[in-house]
């Protein structure tokens, strides 16, 4: 994949969201993100066809501007919201079965330390994401902080895979993180709860 379309990745659900999610990611995508995550999860969030309805909106909206589209942890809605890949954790389907389901989607998967490192099967994502980097109260299964750190040791380690950190991003260390040697940041609450989407999204 195009590394440069994790520059700034978008992850929401309508949980996250105080007003109209759709009215959310138009502005966010008119403000200049570069691929979005579809994050139904969590307290407050929509199951069933409520869910359904809202990821196809999200994706006809995303299809419209060329912005990819991808799925989180349910691999039932890669194929009914025709998304362009899916994102999982450690914890979540197994790459190598999701690899083998979707040879041509792009899969990225959560790696937060040296012992998850080890046991993935890098070679088969497309990209990683690492995190949080900083604390995070957006996702309530939120692991510690591990810091900009992580992501210098991957690079350090020789990993040259697109890297995306996760975690307590906003506009003002957006750029710590790229620093570090991440391609990307991935934010959530830093444009759902932005007064001012596009200045937000220009700065991060």
């Amino acid at each position: 994949m195009n590394e440069h379309l994790l520059r700034k990745y978008f992850i929401m659900g309508s949980q996250n969201c105080v007003n109209d999610p759709r009215d959310i990611l138009l502005k966010a995508i008119e403000a200049g993100i570069t691929m979005f995550q579809f994050r139904e999860k969590g307290s407050g969030s929509k199951n069933g066809n409520e869910k359904l309805k809202l990821g196809l909106e999200l994706r006809e909206i995303c299809k419209t501007y060329d912005i990819p589209f991808i799925v989180n942890d349910h691999v039932e809605l890669v194929n009914v919201l025709e998304a362009d890949g899916i994102h999982v954790g450690q914890d979540d389907v197994s790459v190598e079965k999701l690899r083998k389901q979707f040879p041509y989607k792009i899969i990225g998967l959560s790696i937060s330390n040296q012992d998850e490192l080890k046991r993935s099967p890098i070679n088969l994502v497309d990209y990683i994401g690492t995190g949080p980097i900083f604390g995070s109260k957006t996702k309530e299964d939120a692991k510690k902080p591990v810091g900009l750190e992580w992501i210098r040791s991957l690079r350090n380690q020789g990993l040259t895979l697109p890297i995306v950190g996760i975690g307590g991003i906003n506009e003002t260390n957006a750029q710590q993180v790229l620093e570090a040697g991440a391609n990307g940041v991935s934010v959530i609450s830093a444009i759902t709860k932005s007064n001012h989407i596009f200045e937000t999204v220009q700065k991060l």
